[in-house]
């Protein structure tokens, strides 16, 4: 009797294979992982996020409050620098589900960072805030300018800008210590979200108490999904 044909061995997730032993090797064995679906399930999120994000914005509930300052709002200077740092979010929120080794953990930071997101939307629609009117010719900075045309100081509080960078930093960690990057990475993804947060006071598009709230939103839902994706690993 011949012996039964050898079975051919499935490929398995990157987490199933030996690791290299460079930590750049890693990473970018953990970029090569289910590519596709990463790029296209980032873009079609954002790209959902802001339609309701626009909808409410320009539809608000009833005339939005304007959110007082603090000191710290005179503290920190209007900054032309900050935009390019501003814009920087939509790349740093894309890291952690690059990163991604297995498709349980990229579905479930999916999940979890779509809950955040639907619970400040709910807020922006129950309680429309916007932040104050500042006296500046926005067309002495262009770039400035396209902000201000296109997303407006309305859905001021919390700071969906600050919750997403802090929710993406928590979970950068624990991606960056998964792959054992060296620790300046890990300091390099904390200056990152403290840059992104500062932005967002030196662009005028929030004042110092929508940073705060969005800090406190976005350390509670990376708390909750990091102690829940640790139930299920």
């Amino acid at each position: 009797m011949n012996p039964p044909p050898e079975r051919r061995a499935e490929p398995s997730p990157p987490e199933h294979r030996a690791e290299p032993a460079s930590w750049w090797a890693r990473v970018w064995q953990r970029i090569s992982y289910l590519t596709v679906l990463k790029a296209v399930g980032t873009s079609v999120f954002m790209y959902l996020f802001f339609r309701g994000y626009f909808a409410l914005l320009q539809n608000p509930r009833q005339t939005p409050l304007v959110m007082p300052e603090i000191w710290l709002d005179r503290w920190v200077a209007f900054s032309p620098s900050a935009y390019p740092v501003y814009l920087s979010l939509w790349v740093y929120v894309s890291l952690p589900p690059a990163l991604m080794g297995n498709f349980r953990a990229l579905a479930w930071f999916g999940v979890w960072v779509g809950a955040m997101c639907v619970f400040c939307l709910g807020i922006f629609w129950w309680w429309p805030t916007q932040t104050p009117p500042h006296i500046i010719d926005w067309s002495l900075y262009p770039g400035m300018a396209l902000i201000k045309g296109v997303d407006a100081g309305g859905n001021a509080c919390p700071s969906l800008h600050v919750a997403s960078a802090v929710f993406s930093a928590c979970w950068m960690h624990r991606v960056l210590r998964q792959l054992r990057t060296p620790v300046w990475g890990l300091w390099l993804s904390a200056l990152q979200c403290v840059a992104i947060a500062w932005s967002t006071m030196a662009t005028l598009q929030h004042v110092a108490l929508d940073v705060f709230s969005g800090a406190v939103v976005g350390l509670a839902f990376a708390a909750a999904s990091l102690r829940h994706i640790r139930r299920t690993d």
